[in-house]
């Protein structure tokens, strides 16, 4: 499935000029509120007809100003998840999941109910209201109703905006097996890392309307003045490892880099896995010599290799670690007084329990 979008757009003062291809799986439309990531979904979605531009699914032109296409919305046969589920009040579970297969052609072979109440976990939800549900339950329900629709295309529009941390949480793994267990391509809208980072294929970083950056998701929160640089607290890149072995008895997972390993809290995936593992920037320090005596079980060895300029009294610092790319966020003082140079052997100190399960 390849998605290609190409369009220019005015909304008020805002303008929008946006291009990029996806290429199935999950594509993270990624930026800070007000960047443009809403309307580009819309459009997609053939709620708002662009101004200029063209948009195509596999070939398949969806809009073109230039010969006066625009295929509506209900034709496309696209999937919408927001961030209010937006379920029949009225209905039970069971009755919105079957409302989304009513717009599934008999012709197509979907997903079928069974398969997609076991890949959402909603069984148990089958009988019960709305009014009757948690907020992640509300929304495991509307992916629900989307996939039975025989979707060529899930349109996702910060799904998990407004829900707490705990609910996150709840979800998250679901949003995984539907990456995984699917053939469904995904647009994924979020300006969440944490959330980009464990789900996305592919990036497509946005600012002030326009494609700042676009790649897999590994290689764009790895560059030093990538989108993270700009938020203080997600700062961080993204590491792909193996798991190597299990530790039940201390809860912990080892992952196996390109010449390193890692510690990281819990036992969520199983030895052979690929995994992705986010490492805050915040949660780095740095060591001119290997320290002893740490209760940090995760230092790598690396050498410096970029150095951002100081901003607010802090620093980026990019090192390379036996392949693998780390990023460190230290006040402008410390880089100082460790004499921080391009190629200076450096050790990055990474806590165990900062790194995400």
């Amino acid at each position: 499935m390849t998605l290609s979008v190409d369009i220019r757009h005015q909304l008020g003062a805002f303008s929008l000029d946006a291009a990029f291809t996806s290429d199935g799986g999950v594509t993270a439309l990624f930026g800070r509120s007000g960047s443009g990531k809403t309307s580009i979904i819309r459009i997609i979605a053939g709620l708002i007809q662009p101004d200029h531009g063209r948009i195509s699914l596999n070939g398949a032109v969806l809009a073109d100003t230039d010969s006066q296409i625009f295929v509506p919305r209900h034709r496309r046969r696209f999937g919408c998840v927001f961030q209010e589920a937006r379920l029949f009040p009225h209905l039970s579970v069971r009755q919105n999941l079957n409302y989304g297969s009513w717009f599934a052609p008999k012709s197509e072979c979907g997903e079928s109910f069974d398969g997609v109440v076991d890949l959402l976990g909603i069984a148990a939800l089958l009988d019960r209201r709305p009014a009757k549900l948690s907020g992640g339950e509300k929304q495991r329900v509307a992916i629900g109703r989307a996939l039975l629709s025989s979707p060529r295309l899930l349109l996702m529009d910060e799904p998990l905006a407004a829900l707490d941390e705990a609910r996150k949480a709840e979800i998250l793994p679901y949003l995984e097996r539907l990456r995984d267990e699917t053939k469904v391509p995904i647009i994924y809208v979020s300006h969440s890392i944490a959330e980009v980072a464990r789900l996305a294929n592919r990036v497509v970083v946005l600012r002030d309307g326009k494609v700042e950056a676009t790649g897999p998701a590994v290689e764009i929160f790895s560059q030093l003045s990538g989108p993270q640089a700009a938020d203080r607290r997600e700062a961080g890149v993204l590491l792909e490892g193996r798991v190597e072995h299990v530790d039940h008895e201390h809860c912990l997972t080892i992952v196996a880099l390109k010449a390193a390993k890692l510690f990281v809290p819990g036992e969520a995936a199983g030895v052979g896995e690929t995994v992705r593992v986010h490492i805050p920037a915040r949660d780095v320090m740095l060591a001119t010599a290997r320290p002893e005596g740490l209760s940090a079980l995760n230092i790598l060895e690396g050498r410096v290799i970029a150095i951002g300029t100081a901003a607010g009294g802090m620093v980026d610092v990019k090192m390379e670690c036996g392949g693998d790319t780390v990023l460190a966020r230290i006040t402008q003082f410390s880089a100082e007084r460790l004499g921080l140079e391009i190629g200076l052997p450096i050790h990055a100190v990474i806590k165990t329990v900062a790194l995400e399960p």
